[in-house]
């Protein structure tokens, strides 16, 4: 049994002795695959980088290949299935059999590290791209032409000095030509004014650019106002798709993904827009990063930085932050009659025909953009200066001067009204300061004020603040909103928390519409009259809804003291009020002297309050808390003439 056991393993030994050599053969086999497809990657590829051939890396250390194929230049991310189909091919030519998979997968590993270790860095873009000045637009075609644009004209050309990547879904862009209009584009979209179709146009100029910031374009309208067909109108002259649109992500990671393969993201029918997917597209439109884990480790993030432009059709309008409103563009799109209404598919036929001559068109103005940005100075800059600069220095091409300004400034104070009526405390706010000079106290004060003018529904709304902590941040969300409506909102630095609201003259309005404003001397204003005759300012604001010019806190005559610029105009002079020194003042409430401010109620007389008196003062009254919109509400009627209801 022992020798049987003993000449078995002897013959196991001898049969392994005598595949070793077949087995170094294979692995000797396989190195050389392996080296000879490495070889191909970068002796074969289009570059001249004595280690690397044509392997490059971007600055996230993803390795590309620019490959040769029928004359023309491609790059293709190493991991990508074009850089393998290309790679197996050029082998096969060479060598006349395929490469197994194991010795391909060596080869793509070793080929990123040249890429990353021993190759250049370079920026590879999607759709747009910039180099030396000019400005290039992937055509996506087959050829792989781009449009390069300079101060000198366009022309299509076939090896641009920027690379591209194409990714899944992409289309080719229309091939454009010389000498088109830009006024066929409007019968192709559902515009009913000027300034709708300027907006329009310019953000096409804005998303054909390489860098943002992009304003967000949203499309709203009820059904049957063609907001679909619109934002896929639009997004065929920059970025077609096979997806033209979708649906919102449901995580920002989806998010950046998808703002990482397209250059246009196109969001259709939403109701609406949750705090964090509006906070993310905010980032979106003017650029940011975005990080996440890398899949199968633990320790490896994937960064995104990304800037695209983005369209929002709905029915509503969706943007009622106050931080997406600042970065968008607001287009109300009207129903069409069925007499009117033409088929997608003669639609769309139709704009094919058209569309080289709308994009060449379009072109003509980024050639004009290109030539006159750097003569472009504006007086006042909005949020999306660089939007805004660049729209400006394309208009010349198609309108007068001006023209984009207008209509881009008529569009933000629409959308600042839209934000502003949808915040709660904004509104209450507005409504608050629309019968007051100034007003200052500490947030626990002004909590308690607007509680009087809100509604019952909207004081137990989640949105609203129930405390003084909340309602700070709910402030300095809508303050911007709040300064472009004339009302200034000042948080004091240091020491007790106070807060001042004053409303903005018209100058400062102008030179200042969304920043802080400042005082020459720093003194804190307030609406409890000092001496008498704290409450004098000189250039009142025209309140949001007048008409440009009007004043409706003095646009009265003389002796009509039913008129509310008499009721609300300080009645101080020389620290007497109607005859009655400031000595001998005394609160309504409690009977007490101090620091007192002048209430007007209706019908009822002056009189004078402390600020902690004043709430109790009104329960007292059984005024009941009226929306500030209401047609019954004393806030609103102390707006028009012919009233005599106010707090001052």
């Amino acid at each position: 049994m022992t020798g049987d056991t003993f000449a078995n393993a002897c013959a196991r030994a001898n049969a392994a002795r005598a595949k070793a050599p077949n087995q170094g053969s294979k692995n000797k086999d396989k190195e050389r695959i392996v080296d000879k497809l490495i070889k191909i990657a970068i002796d074969q590829s289009e570059g001249d980088h004595p280690r690397a051939g044509g392997l490059f890396h971007t600055s996230d250390s993803i390795g590309y290949a620019d490959i040769s194929h029928d004359h023309r230049r491609e790059t293709w991310p190493i991991r990508s299935r074009g850089f393998r189909q290309w790679l197996v091919r050029v082998y096969y030519e060479v060598n006349g059999t395929a490469p197994n998979s194991e010795a391909i997968q060596t080869a793509i590993g070793l080929a990123e590290a040249r890429a990353v270790i021993d190759g250049p860095e370079r920026e590879v873009f999607v759709r747009t791209g910039a180099h030396g000045g000019k400005l290039y637009l992937d055509l996506a075609n087959e050829n792989w032409e781009a449009v390069e644009i300079d101060a000198s004209g366009w022309r299509i050309v076939t090896n641009p000095p920027v690379r591209f990547r194409r990714s899944a879904g992409m289309r080719p862009l229309y091939r454009p030509v010389q000498g088109g209009s830009i006024d066929t584009l409007r019968s192709f979209l559902n515009v009913t004014s000027e300034e709708e179709f300027v907006l329009a146009v310019c953000w096409i100029l804005g998303a054909l650019r390489s860098t943002g910031p992009y304003p967000v374009l949203a499309l709203s309208g009820e059904q049957g106002s063609a907001k679909s067909t619109f934002a896929i109108l639009l997004r065929c002259l920059i970025d077609p798709n096979v997806a033209s649109l979708r649906s919102l992500p449901r995580e920002e990671r989806d998010l950046a993904i998808s703002a990482n393969n397209t250059h246009v993201l196109a969001f259709d029918n939403i109701s609406h827009l949750s705090p964090w997917i509006s906070d993310a597209l905010c980032r979106v439109a003017t650029g940011a990063g975005f990080a996440t884990r890398q899949l199968y480790t633990d320790l490896d993030e994937v960064l995104l930085d990304v800037s695209r432009p983005v369209i929002l059709t709905g029915i509503v309008d969706v943007v009622t932050r106050a931080d997406l409103a600042d970065r968008a563009l607001a287009i109300k799109l009207e129903p069409i009659e069925e007499t009117k209404r033409r088929s997608e598919r003669e639609l769309m036929a139709a704009f094919s025909v058209r569309a080289p001559e709308i994009l060449g068109a379009l072109l003509d103005g980024m050639v004009q953009g290109v030539r006159d940005l750097p003569k472009v100075n504006l007086q006042c800059r909005p949020r999306l200066a660089d939007f805004a600069e660049w729209g400006t220095a394309c208009e010349d091409t198609f309108w007068p001067p001006g023209t984009f300004m207008r209509a881009y400034e008529s569009n933000r104070h629409h959308l600042n009204e839209v934000a502003l009526d949808a915040d709660l405390v904004g509104a209450a706010i507005e409504a608050m300061m629309a019968v007051r000079i100034d007003w200052a106290g500490n947030p626990a004060d002004l909590l308690r004020s607007l509680s009087l003018i809100a509604e019952e529904s909207q004081t137990r709304s989640k949105a609203w603040p129930v405390n003084a902590n909340q309602l700070g941040r709910s402030l300095r969300r809508c303050a911007p909103l709040l300064r472009r409506a004339g009302i200034d909102v000042h948080f004091a630095v240091g020491g007790k928390r106070t807060v001042t609201l004053r409303r903005l003259t018209e100058n400062e309005r102008k030179s200042s519409p969304s920043s802080p404003t400042h005082s020459a001397t720093e003194e804190k204003p307030n609406d409890f009259n000092q001496s008498g005759h704290g409450g004098t300012r000189e250039g009142r604001a025209t309140p949001r809804g007048s008409p440009p010019g009007s004043d409706p806190l003095n646009d009265c005559k003389k002796g009509d003291t039913g008129d509310t610029g008499d009721t609300l105009r300080p009645r101080s002079v020389e620290g007497r009020d109607d005859g009655i020194p400031a000595s001998l003042r005394r609160c309504a409430h409690c009977n007490k002297n101090g620091e007192l401010g002048h209430v007007a109620l209706g019908d009822r007389p002056m009189v004078w309050l402390h600020r902690e008196c004043e709430a109790a003062w009104l329960e007292r009254m059984t005024i009941t808390p009226i929306s500030p919109h209401s047609p019954q509400s004393p806030i609103n009627d102390a707006a028009r003439p012919g009233t005599n209801v106010g707090l001052r």
